[in-house]
């Protein structure tokens, strides 16, 4: 049977999914095997303590947090867009699992996870890729900079040992409870805590090809097994004793009730999951890209991490996303392909089938430990400090984000934190919009590279307004205004320059078309001229031709001139206005 290449290839250019697991196979060789299989296995090996980490700081079965990796990794280097993404369960997820979990319980998690899963496959299937990179640095740091404090904040308890249930999940009630209780800190957790930060910090300097996480997990569980073993005094809770025997069967798949009314419920959450994911796997592979020279389907990589998320709550999974750390570990141990990826995940699989009970030894002040090197490094001071160098405006949006990620919710930051990012838009694009008013002498070449300079002589009761850029909303009020402030000098023709006007929208379209009624109420003619052909469809679609006459729209201003001169001359002739 033959494929259609004709229908294969439009279906390709309406939807961008193009995995790149498929494309990095043609030429594939034993040389690149072999590198993709040993960076699969120190990556796997990476992922194993974070993955468990992460699980428990979100609220759930360290077990779960294996699954997502495991799961969601295969599917992320699978049908994803780039050649070395690392997918699974994130520190940038902790805060808003943790809060779902609070509110809405396990199961609302998954439907929330599954949701968000949807919108990452429309974002892809919409080519939102691109869009998302355009999210302005100060928020994207805002964001990572309060989710790095509130992981921080959620390790004092295990850190220090103090043995608190029921903590508070605001920031400020949680800290309230902190510091009324410090006078039960556990010397042996704190010992604990201590030499296993010492250790992870320590490693690299021995070699940075080490996994410092995985290393100090490895040490300081046996040492304080033994410990605890010849000290009857000596006793740090461990995961076994907070969540018992770990299973080491892969959950059956189970499905989930959704309706309206949940869906509407956990619509902002999915939503946040959703704007996280897209933010935290593109911002990965960008970084990725920088070092490889490979180039991501960004487009591909949201369908990915969507098909992803779809699945695991399946599972019991958490949300996945791309992980910085553990795709630059990737890619230096030699990692060019999707193939390490699910290397990766098997590696995952095989500790998870055969070494779980061996997990249940580890102390939760090692994972504590674990947990704030990861939200140091995720809190970015010294890019904050860089920031604070910059315009009032990004520093004042870097803050707002985080403290409302902070002090608030997540949900809340990106909503808002896109919002500002909107505006901070529109106000930039309205700012570096122009509108000049020429009269009697006009430079034809002035505002291009052009190097001979045209001057057309404009005839006296013309005036012409040139529109330095999109005629959308905001520059719309900004042209109405000015319009009403030059009103008292009544012309006979006012030509409206749009050779810079890229796109027209609704606003400008209606405030286009009041500015034409009221001038021809008061006998004023309106010419258009150097109108794009783009915007000439929007104009004729909109009857702004119709209006004015088809003949008033001109493609050059050297004709809009002429037009407005001889416009002028005949409202001025006696004669001709008799006749």
């Amino acid at each position: 049977m033959g494929i259609n290449t004709t229908a294969a290839s439009k279906f390709g250019s309406a939807i961008d999914f193009r995995p790149k697991l498929f494309s990095s196979l043609k030429n594939y060789n034993a040389e690149r095997l072999k590198a993709d299989i040993i960076a699969g296995i120190v990556v796997g090996i990476v992922a194993l303590p974070l993955a468990i980490a992460f699980g428990i700081a979100s609220g759930v079965n360290p077990s779960i947090g294996l699954i997502t990796a495991i799961i969601g990794g295969f599917i992320v280097s699978f049908l994803g867009g780039s050649t070395v993404q690392i997918g699974g369960p994130t520190g940038a997820f902790i805060v808003i699992v943790y809060n779902i979990i609070a509110q809405f319980g396990l199961h609302g998690l998954a439907i929330a996870t599954f949701m968000a899963g949807v919108i990452l496959v429309l974002m892809g299937l919409f080519r939102l890729g691109t869009v998302i990179k355009f999210i302005p640095y100060p928020i994207v740091v805002g964001f990572t900079a309060g989710i790095a404090l509130t992981i921080f904040s959620t390790q004092i308890n295990d850190f220090f040992g103090m043995g608190l249930r029921d903590i508070p999940g605001q920031f400020i009630p949680k800290w309230g409870m902190y510091l009324s209780n410090f006078g039960s800190i556990s010397l042996p957790a704190l010992a604990t805590s201590i030499v296993s930060l010492l250790i992870i910090i320590l490693t690299p300097k021995i070699s940075k090809k080490l996994p410092g996480a995985l290393i100090a997990i490895i040490l300081v569980t046996a040492g304080t097994y033994v410990l605890g073993l010849c000290c009857d005094w000596f006793h740090v809770e461990t995961i076994g004793d907070r969540f018992g025997t770990m299973p080491t069967d892969i959950p059956q798949p189970h499905g989930f009730a959704i309706n309206m009314a949940t869906i509407n419920m956990l619509l902002p959450s999915a939503f946040t999951i959703a704007v996280l994911g897209a933010i935290e796997s593109l911002l990965s592979a960008t970084v990725a890209d920088g070092v490889t020279g490979s180039r991501t389907n960004s487009n591909t990589e949201l369908i990915g991490q969507g098909i992803a998320n779809i699945t695991v709550p399946f599972f019991g999974g958490i949300p996945v996303t791309g992980a910085i750390a553990r795709t630059m570990t990737n890619i230096t141990n030699g990692g060019r392909t999707p193939v390490a990826g699910i290397v990766h995940a098997l590696v995952l699989l095989l500790i998870f089938l055969f070494a779980m009970p061996l997990i249940n030894y580890v102390p939760m002040a090692c994972l504590a430990a674990v947990l704030m090197v990861v939200a140091y490094n995720m809190s970015g001071w010294r890019t904050i400090i860089g920031i604070f160098h910059a315009p009032k405006s990004d520093i004042s949006v870097l803050i707002v984000t985080f403290l409302l990620t902070v002090i608030f919710d997540l949900t809340i930051a990106i909503e808002i934190g896109l919002l500002l990012a909107v505006v901070l838009f529109l106000r930039r694009v309205t700012e570096n919009t122009e509108i000049k008013v020429y009269s009697e002498q006009l430079d034809v070449a002035e505002g291009t590279d052009l190097s001979n300079h045209e001057v057309l002589n404009v005839a006296r009761g013309v005036s012409v307004y040139e529109i330095d850029g999109p005629f959308f909303f905001g520059v719309a009020t900004k042209f109405d205004e000015m319009m009403r402030s030059t009103m008292a000098d009544k012309p006979i023709v006012r030509i409206i320059r749009m050779r810079k006007v890229s796109f027209i929208d609704a606003t400008g379209l209606h405030n286009l078309e009041l500015l034409i009624k009221s001038s021809q109420k008061e006998g004023i003619h309106v010419v258009l001229s150097g109108v794009r052909d783009n915007v000439r469809q929007v104009l004729e679609h909109a009857g702004i031709d119709r209006l004015i006459g088809s003949d008033h729209i001109c493609d050059h201003i050297d004709k809009a001139v002429v037009m407005a001169n001889l416009i002028a001359a005949d409202s001025r002739n006696p004669y001709k206005m008799q006749q």
